[in-house]
């Protein structure tokens, strides 16, 4: 969808090119003279572009050292692949767009998956936060929208959905292809990535609509959201079941949640940070980290707030 872009998946983990070795060698070369890897480094470390590469590179190597043996090539590449599937031959240029390659973009996903770890690694998750979790709980479901820009477009595509006979789908996919503005998925039939109650990335408008709907339902009403208007079709809602069943899923999901909440998140990189002896030989990059390791930042608690990575990247 719109709204959610292909780096959405991440937690404010994003890698950018790193800082030159300091040396001699030319960066480049002009009428006027030479850029060397020295001069190039020493104005990269003064911009605060250079700083969130200091930052997340030696976060990853921290989190390399202490979770990379629960992240293994198998789970990128899983990964990776379910969204190359998503996006089918539009993969290759929504990565263009967020200027990455399969490489870079592996690499982020490494990033991420070795922060969740972190986080599941802090998230002391009790009784009383799973019946919590509980009440709010849906399934992972997978949907399919038509986007459009009016009211009486989305009454259209559903009125021709209602008149349509056989496969309801099938003409729901049709109808994506011809009619929705959604670029990025209307050529795989709208097709949505899976999502439940923890996804931040959805208009709330359409997860309430979509949640309401039964296996191969559709809304009968245009649904209203900030893209335009939506009509959305269930491909698969699970049946919620017991909760005894979903003990795994429920913890998953604070963890998720977890990896949302901004000073959870923050407390639990201060942590890593600080278990990794983390030292900054350059004097002037020395407080690059002080958001992170200064003696103000509070006990990592499920459910606690602050600043992030995210905030880290948000100039991005």
């Amino acid at each position: 969808m719109k709204n959610k872009k292909l780096l959405a998946i991440f937690a404010g983990v994003t890698l950018m090119l790193p800082l030159a070795a300091c040396g001699n060698k030319a960066v480049a070369t002009t009428s006027g003279g030479k850029i060397t890897e020295s001069e190039y480094y020493s104005s990269m470390k003064q911009t605060s572009q250079g700083k969130q590469v200091l930052q997340q590179m030696i976060l990853d190597k921290v989190l390399q050292k202490q979770y990379g043996k629960q992240v293994t090539s198998k789970q990128v590449d899983k990964e990776y692949n379910s969204y190359k599937k998503l996006y089918g031959s539009s993969f290759t240029s929504m990565l263009a767009q967020e200027g990455l390659t399969a490489s870079t973009f592996k690499q982020q996903i490494k990033s991420n998956l070795l922060l969740k770890a972190a986080v599941r690694n802090y998230s002391h998750i009790t009784n009383k936060q799973i019946n919590k979790q509980w009440k709010k709980y849906q399934p992972k479901v997978t949907t399919a929208e038509i986007l459009v820009g009016s009211k009486s477009e989305a009454e259209d595509i559903i009125n021709q959905l209602n008149n349509a006979s056989g496969n309801k789908f099938k003409t729901f996919k049709k109808l994506a292809k011809e009619k929705s503005t959604d670029s990025s998925n209307k050529n795989n039939g709208g097709r949505v990535p899976a999502f439940d109650n923890t996804d931040t990335q959805l208009d709330s408008a359409y997860k309430k609509a979509a949640f309401k709907l039964k296996t191969g339902e559709y809304t009968t009403e245009p649904v209203k959201t900030d893209n335009g208007y939506q009509v959305i079709y269930m491909i698969n809602h699970p049946a919620k079941g017991l909760k005894s069943d979903h003990i795994a899923d429920l913890k998953d999901q604070i963890v998720e949640e977890n990896m949302n909440n901004t000073t959870f998140l923050h407390n639990v990189v201060a942590k890593v940070l600080k278990k990794g002896n983390v030292s900054i030989k350059d004097k002037d990059l020395k407080n690059v980290l002080a958001d992170y390791l200064s003696n103000s930042t509070t006990a990592t608690g499920t459910g606690s707030a602050g600043s992030t990575t995210q905030n880290s990247n948000s100039s991005k």
